[in-house]
């Protein structure tokens, strides 16, 4: 058994199923959860049966409600709660950190109150700590299944980021390393957006052809305002940009797409969260990203109807005649860029 002790904050259907990574590699994995039931279900039966049903977990997964007990001694702790809540388990697990613990995040999306990317929230409540982001196009039901994935994971420090790309690497699971915290974090954010919005257009009984504009376009968008934040454009033409967009665009395991499909078909939002029945990021990243495109003056069409859709009641198929009749322009892309970054 590997000394290491890694800790993993939330047994949603992702905290689960890097943690069978992890535990396939010979590490012994704490996985923390709030929720005394489903522990005790995990317990009984080795299996998360809602978020992640028919996967055996290993023994070497050790569970736990207790997040002193989860935490303490571990070298590295990976969060996987809603971005939301993340600030409120940074807070709580302080008092058992010494400083020297690397925070790997793996929530897609961005601090609705402050408008702040994970990586800002980690500094500001633990600034001695290392942080990593582990994003890309990975759905936990494959990955569980040990089904070829590939992800990135992105530090300030390269060889932090050598360090968990080491620790996660498997035949099955490739990781590859980014400079680029900035655009990393917003690649894995934005597209739940554009991944909404493909829900719609699927719910409204739009084509493949409506799917391939919003693509398209929405990564064009991602783009401009993750260059307008500071983030390297040629991020956005890799696996955190486009890789991500696409497979969150295309795949019923979306719960953005699937969620989207529901508002386009005419149900109310609340009613389809849940029936979702998880946490669909892209909703409050929809609010955050507009708030965003108006601070830095950033052109988002297709963020700014999916937010007239949810927030402002407007109907879908009104949003998507005024995208189609917007004025004409012209198209010349620079999503790829072939500059090198120093790191």
């Amino acid at each position: 058994m590997n000394p290491l002790k890694i800790t993993v904050l939330g047994a949603g259907s992702w905290g689960t199923a890097l943690s069978t990574v992890l535990t396939g590699k010979g590490y012994e994995v704490h996985l923390w959860m709030r929720n005394k039931a489903q522990y005790e279900e995990i317990l009984r039966t080795g299996e998360n049966k809602k978020y992640l049903p028919n996967v055996a977990l290993s023994s070497n997964l050790k569970l736990y409600t207790n997040l002193k007990e989860a935490v303490l001694g571990a070298n590295v702790v990976l969060i996987s709660v809603s971005s939301q809540a993340v600030r409120g388990i940074l807070k709580n697990i302080k008092p058992y950190l010494n400083g020297n613990e690397i925070i790997i995040n793996v929530a897609k999306g961005l601090e609705k109150s402050t408008q702040l990317r994970i990586s800002e929230v980690v500094n500001e409540e633990l600034p001695s700590n290392k942080f990593v982001v582990l994003s890309g196009p990975s759905h936990a039901e494959e990955v569980s299944k040990n089904m070829p994935t590939t992800v990135v994971v992105s530090s300030k420090e390269k060889s932090t980021a050598e360090f968990i790309q080491d620790l996660f690497i498997t035949e099955n699971f490739r990781v590859y390393t980014n400079p680029d915290v900035i655009g990393v974090e917003l690649g894995g954010a934005l597209k739940n957006v554009i991944a909404f919005g493909a829900g719609i257009a699927d719910g409204l009984g739009f084509g493949d052809n409506a799917r391939a504009a919003l693509i398209t376009r929405g990564i064009s968008e991602i783009a401009r305002l993750g260059s307008a934040m500071g983030a390297n454009i040629a991020t956005f033409a890799g696996l955190t940009g486009i890789g991500d967009l696409i497979v969150t665009c295309t795949s019923m395991h979306s719960r953005n797409r699937r969620a989207g499909i529901l508002i386009g078909k005419g149900n109310k939002l609340e009613d389809t969260l849940n029936e979702i029945g998880m946490v669909v990021e892209g909703v409050t990243t929809t609010n955050v990203a507009y708030e965003l495109s108006q601070k830095y003056n950033v052109e988002m069409p297709i963020t700014q109807e999916i937010y007239n859709i949810l927030y402002k009641d407007i109907d879908a198929k009104q949003a998507v005649k005024r995208l189609m009749c917007r004025e004409r322009t012209h198209e010349i892309e620079e999503v790829v860029d072939s500059s090198n970054v120093d790191w």
